[in-house]
């Protein structure tokens, strides 16, 4: 079997979608599942060449729409050489140009085409309907939706869900919507490289006031969607009567915008430089350094469709405090691989005594459980097994 992804974007710092993709591709290649991606990004960007799969970048996009004139072309030219064709995310042109195309490819063959299906990655959930900061999107989303993503969505294979959460928070978000199939197929990510295999002195070189195994770890976009706010405030509150509380370090990209200037003056002002660390992003060996020495992870986001750092910190061994708006929190309070709480401050600040309270054997055990629930519900070959054969009951 032969599979098409079709993305906006594969740079890294898109977020979850693109790297989706990574983790997925190459435990399919290791079930002799052929996969290729076509993106539209410039042939000549910095990140591109480092995959083990094809990445075909016939950008760049224009607009906010990322509109690519190249796709109709060069999608006529090669469907016929995949079965299936999956369409990663909504709202933008990759949606749109995908089926429109296949459409066409379809009705000059004779009504025979690759199975289509779409995978949202948590773009219909009602979160981004309701959010107050979000009302100028969510008019065009409602326009968008009526107009285009409808008819896509409803008219593809399938729609490709990571969850059963995300599946059932996606009835509640638009009228109109009817797909064919809903399919949970689960996301998954490859087992992390061991701890004694990484060279983490480039992480601790870099960060000289981060000490082994005595921080807490948010690493994630800084984006005011995760909660970063809420966490920094927690902590500041916190710290107040417990002087010796132990260091955060904020790792991900977004740190030079608006929000983060706004949360590191929130630092700055309360006096806490010396305990709380913004790294940037972090990735390879850095990131694995900083995931693997944390205490545990915490991401007190308002809505994360998966959460793939989170799955990252599972699959280390690292509990991970979030709250319910993360859409795999049932799976992690189940296996008591973390702690669950609201999405706001007292939520935030209540996840972090919680913590504290623990005596050292249910902390020890939470380690354990972290690193089952992830090889129960998220390890990249299982997932893949999954979505492999929900895939070819359509073909």
């Amino acid at each position: 079997m032969k599979i098409l992804r079709v993305i906006a974007s594969m740079n890294p710092e898109a977020g979850g979608p693109c790297q989706g993709i990574r983790n997925s591709i190459p435990a399919m290649d290791a079930l002799g599942i052929y996969n290729e991606v076509v993106s539209f990004d410039a042939p000549n960007a910095a990140f591109l060449g480092k995959d083990s799969f094809t990445i075909n970048a016939i950008g760049p996009a224009k607009g906010p729409y990322r509109y690519c004139e190249n796709l109709s072309g060069w999608l006529q030219e090669n469907l016929s050489r995949f079965d299936a064709v999956i369409i990663h995310g909504l709202w933008l042109y990759n949606g749109y140009g995908t089926f429109k195309a296949w459409q066409k490819f379809k009705k000059n063959n004779g009504g025979k085409a690759p199975a289509i299906f779409i995978m949202p990655h948590g773009m219909l959930d009602p979160y981004f309907q309701k959010a107050k900061e979000r009302r100028v999107k969510a008019i065009r989303n409602l326009f968008f939706w009526h107009f285009i993503e409808k008819k896509i969505v409803n008219n593809v294979t399938g729609v490709l869900f990571t969850c059963q959460e995300e599946l059932t928070l996606a009835r509640e978000t638009f009228s109109g919507y009817h797909p064919k199939n809903e399919l949970n197929v689960g996301y998954g990510i490859t087992e992390p490289p061991k701890q004694i295999k990484i060279d983490e002195s480039e992480f601790f070189n870099r960060f000289p006031a981060i000490r082994k195994n005595n921080y807490m770890l948010f690493l994630s976009r800084v984006h005011e969607k995760k909660g970063v706010d809420l966490l920094i405030k927690g902590y500041i509150n916190l710290s107040k009567n417990n002087p010796d509380l132990v260091p955060l370090v904020i790792a991900g990209p977004g740190i030079e915008k608006e929000y983060g200037k706004y949360l590191q003056q929130l630092v700055s002002d309360a006096g806490l430089e010396n305990k709380i660390t913004f790294t940037g992003m972090l990735g390879g060996a850095q990131k694995w350094a900083a995931i693997y020495n944390s205490i545990f992870f915490i991401l007190p986001s308002h809505q994360e469709n998966f959460g793939i750092a989170v799955v990252e910190a599972l699959a280390c061994g690292r509990p991970v405090l979030i709250t319910n708006k993360v859409n795999i929190w049932r799976e992690i309070e189940e296996g008591n691989g973390g702690l669950v709480g609201d999405d706001t401050q007292e939520g935030t600040e209540a996840l972090l005594e919680q913590w504290f309270s623990l005596t050292e054997d249910q902390k020890t055990l939470m380690y354990t459980n972290a690193y089952n629930v992830y090889n129960k519900h998220f390890a990249s070959n299982e997932v893949a097994k999954n979505m492999i054969s929900t895939i070819k009951k359509y073909l």
